[in-house]
């Protein structure tokens, strides 16, 4: 194929799928109807599927995901045809696919919903056939991401299959994160209430895991001073964490840290426990929404 050109790949059967329609028919088809049709649009060439063999499957997968162009030919409803339609229906948009058949064909109702173009044997009743490929053609050119897969169709987008099951793995985020905000807002009272108590206790670290995944992947939509109080959050945790890791057998410098004579440091965590707690809140509130959507 040229480099300068898109692939058309067309999907049809390759061998006998009726009396009339030979495999002789088939190839004189491809040869003398789609291929010149096809390639009256100079942006595409057109090549032929060929016999599905396990030496050529993965080619063949390969060129219906990627090709900027697919043509299905739904005559006499051949199995190879329809398996190859959804592979290609299967994956996101990579370009358009176009349905034709014979006219005369019954397509079955999971097809029949797509606007499938249909065509004469004869040449001379083929004028309106001819005008709706060419601007199908020209469409896929132009509207590369232009919905064509009912699959896709119902997988993608507002309130479908694939945005709820969206939504609850982000609220399942939410709540990880909601419970080791907590965790952590529970563990800093801990501390405090030993430094007052003048107490020892073994030394957990604060985590902050699902906190770093949202600040990467800033997977909510939220403005500027919610990510900002919960980077402030994220920041000291490692600050503090290497507090209790440089004394894990001294509490008394753990206990100066967190309390003691250094009132400005109790301050600031003081400060830093009231930031995780109202970040739980705001947390809280836009998990309900998250529940509310859709």
């Amino acid at each position: 194929m040229s480099t300068s050109k898109k692939q058309c790949f067309v999907i049809m059967p390759f061998s006998k799928t009726s009396e009339r329609h030979t495999g002789n028919y088939w190839n004189k088809h491809f040869n003398d109807f789609l291929k010149p049709l096809i390639e009256k649009n100079s942006h595409f060439e057109a090549r032929r599927s060929e016999p599905i063999r396990g030496d050529i499957l993965k080619q063949i997968i390969t060129n219906l995901i990627v090709s900027p162009l697919v043509v299905a030919d739904l005559t006499d409803l051949n199995p190879n045809v329809f398996w190859e339609l959804g592979v290609r229906q299967s994956f996101p948009k990579q370009g358009g696919t176009i349905t034709i058949a014979q006219v005369g064909t019954k397509l079955p109702f999971d097809v029949s919903t797509k606007g499938t173009l249909f065509y004469h044997l004869s040449q001379k009743k083929n004028d309106d056939f001819f005008a709706k490929f060419g601007k199908a053609i020209s469409s896929c050119l132009n509207y590369p991401i232009s919905p064509d897969s009912v699959i896709w169709d119902t997988i993608s987008g507002r309130g479908t299959f694939y945005e709820v099951i969206q939504k609850e793995e982000t609220i399942r985020r939410v709540d990880a994160l909601i419970e080791e905000i907590e965790f952590n807002t529970y563990w800093i009272e801990v501390l405090f209430k030993l430094v007052d108590e003048k107490a020892n206790l073994a030394v957990v670290n604060f985590i902050s895991s699902a906190l770093e995944q949202l600040l990467t992947q800033r997977y909510l939509d939220e403005d500027a001073k919610f990510y900002k109080d919960l980077r402030t959050i994220y920041i000291n945790i490692p600050i503090l964490n290497k507090v209790l890791d440089m004394y894990p057998n001294e509490w008394n410098k753990i206990m100066t840290y967190f309390g003691g004579p250094d009132l400005w440091k109790k301050a600031l965590n003081e400060n830093l426990k009231k930031k995780m707690m109202d970040q739980i809140k705001v947390l809280k509130d836009i998990r309900e929404k998250l529940q509310k959507a859709y």
